[in-house]
């Protein structure tokens, strides 16, 4: 399960990609439409900006942008900047390894062999899902429920 930071962080950056070459936005109106509280969308937004996920301008017309496009920053780059490893145990980390003290065969644990088929589709979706594809899910589901035909090819 992710954190709220992270929630807020995808929520951001949603936003950000929807925004994408619209130039910089406030930190302000973005704590505002996606009601995030703003000192603590500040500290996100710094930790994405200091991951290269996101870049800022200072003075008038400053804000917060995406450093590249949204088809460039996919949702698993972003759950690992916040939360860590993928993994729900280290044992099948990629990036965190560290062998379970209790366990006296890591090739025979069932434990490790399930945990480790979790990463995986877990990885699989989450770094194959770039912003731009999360916009295109929400802009599918909004034609849906208007029940509007789209007869774009």
């Amino acid at each position: 399960m992710i954190n709220k930071k992270t929630k807020y962080a995808l929520k951001a950056l949603i936003y950000l990609a929807r925004e994408y070459e619209k130039g910089p936005i406030l930190i302000s109106v973005l704590a505002r439409d996606e009601n995030i509280p703003k000192k603590f969308l500040e500290l996100i937004l710094l930790t994405l900006k200091n991951n290269g996920v996101l870049q800022s301008r200072m003075g008038k017309g400053g804000g917060y942008f995406l450093a590249c496009h949204p088809r460039a920053i996919n949702v698993g780059q972003v759950i690992r900047i916040l939360e860590g490893p993928l993994a729900p145990v280290q044992c099948v980390s990629e990036t965190a390894y560290a062998r379970c003290e209790e366990c006296e065969s890591e090739e025979l644990c069932g434990i490790r062999m399930v945990m480790k088929d979790v990463r995986d589709a877990m990885a699989e979706i989450l770094d194959s899902t770039s912003l731009a594809d999360v916009l295109e899910k929400i802009e599918n589901a909004k034609q849906k429920e208007s029940k509007i035909l789209n007869f774009v090819i």
